[in-house]
């Protein structure tokens, strides 16, 4: 059976581009990796000898064979290229922050109702082991009702980072639009919106200009409590996941892998991608029969290419992708409200 591949574009080839998006373009026979855009130096061609590495944005999206645009560009670009991308008449795939604003990300959708294509959020962090490892307990009701659940993004970069995009102020920029937006996600794919929201950013660094450290605290129905928290000075990581319920508890470090295989250079495509590293499993205990009892929990192989496989039946079946408009409005008034001094 002859697969209708998806022609597909890159705006950037940084560490994104390189680790986050091209290889699994390129390892799934559903889509075409065709172009990237590259200002300057020119490595692509590297890693991808077919590829057409465009000078600029407006040339790659003049490509009329590209269907589908990745905006993996800095931040306060994604809205403007993705409404260039649309009115070209491509699709495209937002990296996160999706948009600074709700009503940015409206004139998105909206833009992309109009055009007649396809507005679709990227966010490979629900497809961690890590984090679906919180979910799998969750949803075998071990613990009970949920009471009170943590979680951490923690980093140590004391410096200034080389990024300009991401160290100056502007829309998006912050640790909390960085990846709050990724723990942000996973609750709200968990438990849907939050009743209220308490956000406290805080800037630590030297000469910094942006949050380093920020906070968010949500409260859902039946008094359920989210703690999300993301710094880059903590110096001895602490368990990104924890869940206290009624009767049980759980608790699980950072542990998800794929990141650094990617940057090592491992395919998506090798038989140990996506597989936690032994000794790492997360810890349950919980009440059996008014016996407490502890084990350890195995996590699945995380895997991005998901993802990339959503985005197809999105695009080629129109089956509903796994983040809804809705929810990134819902995570979106979250991060922009005012901050609580």
């Amino acid at each position: 059976m002859t697969v209708n591949k998806i022609v597909t574009g890159v705006l950037s080839y940084g560490m994104s581009g390189r680790v986050f998006h091209t290889p699994f373009i390129a390892n799934n026979d559903r889509f075409d990796l065709r172009a990237v855009v590259e200002r300057s130096t020119k490595k692509a061609q590297l890693d991808y000898p077919s590829i057409i590495s465009y000078d600029s944005v407006e040339q790659l999206l003049a490509d009329e064979a590209i269907e589908l645009v990745i905006i993996n560009t800095p931040n306060d670009t994604h809205v403007s290229f993705a409404k260039q991308a649309l009115l070209a008449g491509k699709h495209v795939l937002i990296e996160k922050p999706f948009a600074p604003t709700v009503s940015e990300a409206k004139e998105l959708f909206d833009l992309g109702r109009k055009v007649g294509k396809f507005v679709l959020p990227y966010h490979n962090r629900r497809f961690d082991s890590d984090f679906n490892a919180l979910a799998s307990v969750l949803h075998s009701g071990k613990v009970g009702e949920p009471v009170e659940v943590h979680l951490r993004f923690d980093r140590f970069r004391a410096e200034i980072g080389q990024k300009v995009f991401k160290e100056t102020k502007r829309p998006g920029a912050g640790i909390l639009f960085d990846l709050g937006s990724h723990l942000l996600d996973q609750v709200i794919s968990l438990f849907g919106k939050p009743i209220s929201a308490i956000k406290r950013t805080s800037i630590h660094r030297k000469d910094s200009e942006v949050d380093d450290f920020a906070t968010l605290l949500l409260t859902f129905d039946k008094g359920l409590t989210v703690f999300i928290t993301v710094s880059m000075l903590v110096l001895e990581s602490q368990y990104s996941f924890l869940l206290h319920g009624t009767e049980g508890t759980f608790v699980k470090g950072r542990t998800d892998v794929q990141e650094n295989q990617l940057l090592a250079g491992i395919s998506p495509i090798e038989d140990h991608y996506g597989e936690e590293n032994q000794h790492e499993e997360g810890l349950l205990t919980y009440l059996d029969q008014g016996n407490m009892v502890s084990e350890s929990v195995k996590s699945i192989k995380g895997d991005y290419m998901l993802l990339f496989d959503a985005v197809y039946e999105q695009i080629r079946n129109n089956k509903a992708y796994f983040v809804t408009e809705e929810q990134i409005y819902w995570q979106l008034e979250i991060l922009q409200q005012p901050t609580l001094c």
